[in-house]
């Protein structure tokens, strides 16, 4: 059969050419295309008053996700397309079909605020498949530990989702939360809901910004022993701001349990700037044949699009090489590491590269 239908594109994009024939149905139905995956928007609400959840169903290549993983989301604004990536909230293969991202408004974030406040249902957009190692292995352990700030509960969200899709029971979890303010915790009525209906299902909330003495209520020692005395026995996934997730990582490192614990950041983690400080210069990008000035911290992405370039990109931290491009001359610091790249030719990951004076890409 796979024959036949093999054939049978075969001699309809000979008709097509020079495009092929999942062009012209894509001019029908977007999510009949397979040039490109795309999602329609079937529903959307409000989680909290800066989040909001898209309902997606994917078009045909679709593959289900795992829970915990995320998709990258293109966006087309002011005629260009931005992507962006963020995690898959729902939970994996549900019976309508359908996906769920849930987005942060960012102060000052280009797509986070169209996606959270002017995309619409009805409205397509191109998906990406599901990608991250952030899952919670087939084998299920026995006593996971969550660890969650902010939006950072929206891949644990999918978890907790799983476990009661497929088991109907959460298993001996302990999970702590970190958000500013009672009103600010995403999804906080479902976690309620669950944390009254399955009884092995701890759930501890500290609100930083509700107490004057916020310090107290930030990640430490003595909370995690409070909330979780057996921390020590439990395999750990953790997601939230950078500040979080570095009290966390140092904590389980001096502890010797590194190996036990699952991170997933919103952004690279960047190491410190050099002692001799950051060296602003011009970046030339030699494809385009656009000069933009650098200021010697901003990532080269960013300056690519602020000069109105729309390069591709995927994660924008160094994930997915969705942005790689190739050295032409100077010399760029990749932030992640602080390593230097000056060799021609040599491979630029421009989403966590900065230019060191003056550089040229071939972008």
């Amino acid at each position: 059969m796979s024959t036949i239908r093999t054939a049978i594109t075969g001699l309809a994009d000979m008709f097509a050419y020079p495009l092929r024939h999942s062009h012209y149905l894509e001019l029908v139905n977007p999510l009949w295309t397979r040039h490109v995956l795309m999602a329609r928007v079937v529903n959307l609400w409000d989680e909290t008053s800066d989040t909001r959840t898209l309902m997606l169903r994917p078009g045909r290549g679709w593959r289900n996700h795992r829970a915990g993983q995320f998709v990258r989301i293109g966006v087309p604004i002011d005629g260009k397309r931005h992507t962006r990536t963020y995690s898959i909230s729902s939970v994996p293969a549900s019976e309508d079909g359908c996906i769920c991202i849930t987005v942060k408004t960012v102060e000052g974030g280009r797509v986070s605020g169209h996606l959270a406040r002017h995309v619409k249902v009805g409205d397509y957009l191109p998906l990406g498949e599901p990608q991250g190692e952030f899952v919670i292995p087939e084998a299920v352990p026995v006593h996971p530990l969550f660890i969650t700030g902010g939006s950072g509960i929206t891949p644990v969200m999918s978890m907790l989702r799983s476990y009661v899709a497929e088991y109907e029971v959460i298993p001996d979890l302990v999970h702590m939360h970190y958000a500013p303010h009672a009103l600010d915790v995403i999804f906080g009525a479902e976690l309620a809901q669950l944390q009254a209906s399955q009884r092995h299902y701890q759930l501890h909330k500290y609100y930083t910004r509700a107490n004057p003495d916020a310090a107290s209520v930030h990640f430490s020692a003595a909370q995690l022993e409070a909330a979780c005395p057996d921390w020590r026995e439990r395999e750990v996934w953790a997601c939230g701001p950078a500040a979080l997730l570095d009290a966390v990582e140092q904590h389980w490192e001096q502890a010797g349990l590194a190996r036990q614990l699952h991170t997933e950041r919103f952004h690279a983690r960047e190491v410190a700037l050099p002692a001799e400080g950051i060296k602003e210069g011009k970046v030339f990008f030699a494809v385009s044949d656009v000069q933009a000035a650098s200021d010697g911290c901003t990532n080269l992405l960013r300056v690519a699009e602020d000069a109105g370039l729309n390069p591709a990109h995927g994660c924008r931290m160094g994930i997915c090489h969705g942005c790689n491009t190739k050295l032409v001359s100077g010399c760029v610091r990749d932030s992640r590491t602080g390593r230097l790249i000056s060799e021609a030719g040599e491979t630029v990951q421009v989403c966590v590269c900065t230019a060191v004076g003056d550089a040229a890409l071939a972008l």
